[in-house]
């Protein structure tokens, strides 16, 4: 008994004719005649009441059409749930302290394994960003430090340098780096969700002071229309060029940042292939 023999018999009890049952699978009746008569023979008992220009069936075919019909739903049931299984692990959670490295893992990820589906959080505290990994709400980490337990698998990802983007005008503009001391006390338009940027230049220059825009394209609009000072990093650069500024790198250690990528070692194949693609 095949599931297609049970397809063909519902057609038929809802098409009425084994030639329109035949249409609606798009295959030929005299294929789907024979079906029947072999379904007949290994169930020991005909399951149609024939005429000439119609079939119907009999007992035994409602009892073989019920059959079919819970058969066929269980089927469906099954596949349903294994394509919910292969989605769920073809959908990436990751928890990030920063959003560049998100940018360039999805970029990596999408060309190789097409379909994976990221989803992200940005989260400004790196042992919060840990625990999403270890508490399994997020598939994979992105850390600014390596992690060395036994439990888990970690891969540099990339370097992110930081900036500070300057109006041609400044006194800054023709720097060929600066330091955050020099930079303290300025005001600075900056993107909100930064990350743990945010906190890092805020350690650095306490006397500074940040107006934060949620919003990219707001943003962009003050950094074009203001002279105020701004940050961009070698990531971010290409989304906000703007030929009346220019970027000045800035000196200080805690302007580079090494980004790691990590997952548990008993983590599902999709997530150990995204580690294996930044290791390689």
């Amino acid at each position: 008994m095949e599931f297609v023999q049970l397809r063909q018999l519902d057609a038929i009890a809802r098409a009425g004719t084994i030639s329109a049952a035949a249409d609606e699978l798009h295959t030929s009746q005299p294929s789907v005649s024979r079906s029947m008569r072999a379904l007949e023979r290994e169930l020991g008992c005909e399951l149609f009441e024939r005429t000439r220009n119609h079939v119907e069936l009999n007992e035994a075919g409602r009892l073989a059409l019920r059959h079919a019909r819970a058969i066929l739903a269980e089927e469906r049931r099954m596949r349903d749930a294994f394509g919910e299984l292969t989605r769920r692990s073809r959908t990436i959670a990751i928890a990030s302290v920063a959003p560049a490295p998100v940018w360039r893992l999805t970029e990596r990820v999408t060309e190789r394994f097409p379909g994976t589906i990221l989803t992200s959080e940005l989260l400004d505290d790196e042992q919060e960003v840990e625990r999403r990994l270890f508490d399994r709400s997020a598939d994979l980490a992105i850390t600014r430090r390596p992690m060395g337990l036994p439990n888990v698998t970690c891969a540099p990802l990339m370097v992110e340098n930081l900036s500070v983007f300057v109006p041609k005008g400044d006194e800054l503009a023709g720097r060929t780096s600066v330091r955050f001391s020099e930079l303290d006390g300025r005001t600075f338009l900056m993107n909100a969700e930064v990350g743990f940027w945010g906190d890092v230049v805020r350690a650095a220059m306490p006397s500074a002071r940040f107006i934060e825009q949620t919003d990219s394209l707001v943003l962009s609009q003050l950094i074009r229309s203001s002279d105020l000072l701004g940050f961009i990093t070698d990531v971010t650069g290409p989304q906000h060029a703007d030929e009346r500024r220019v970027r000045v790198p800035i000196q200080d250690a805690d302007a580079h940042a090494t980004f790691y990528v990590v997952a548990l070692l008993d983590a599902p194949d999709a997530v150990a292939q995204i580690v294996d693609l930044v290791r390689n």
